[in-house]
């Protein structure tokens, strides 16, 4: 039986956090889950540090109502890159092959979830969520061949 393992590391320029829980799809989702999650809580909490200097005051309801978007933020980001890579991941694992389709179809599955955590999701809004999500991967992948 296997067991989960996690390794930190700080240097002043790199920062790297690892999950073993096992299985390399697994460990893909997690690790891309964990580190662009703590972008999107950093994102937020930059917006909203901004918004609080302009603001002549702060209160108690403008500091709770910052952490849950940080925690929103961190959550759509976080399952953007888990979904992506855990998408392309399996696509490349099932395939035998490193392309573009397997961005295709992890950018359209990432774009429709996205389009999920909207507070009222429609069917066009996921349909056009995965076709834009498909159509930025796509294209990222074919400018990250190009280098």
């Amino acid at each position: 039986m296997s067991r989960a393992h996690v390794n930190a590391s700080f240097e002043p320029a790199h920062v790297d956090f690892l999950v073993d829980l096992g299985h390399p799809m697994l460990n893909r989702v997690v690790d891309g889950f964990v580190k662009v999650g703590g972008v999107g809580a950093l994102h937020a909490a930059s917006q909203d540090a901004s918004r609080f200097l302009l603001q002549e005051e702060t209160n108690k309801k403008s500091l709770e109502m910052s952490v849950q978007r940080m925690g929103k933020e961190a959550v759509q980001w976080g399952l953007v890159a888990g979904v992506y890579t855990g998408m392309t991941y399996g696509m490349q694992e099932a395939r035998g092959v490193h392309d573009w389709k397997n961005a295709l179809l992890g950018g359209a599955l990432t774009g429709a979830a996205l389009s999920l955590t909207e507070a009222n999701p429609r069917s066009d809004r996921i349909v056009r969520g995965a076709i834009t999500g498909g159509a930025i991967a796509t294209a990222a992948e074919f400018l990250r061949s190009l280098t």
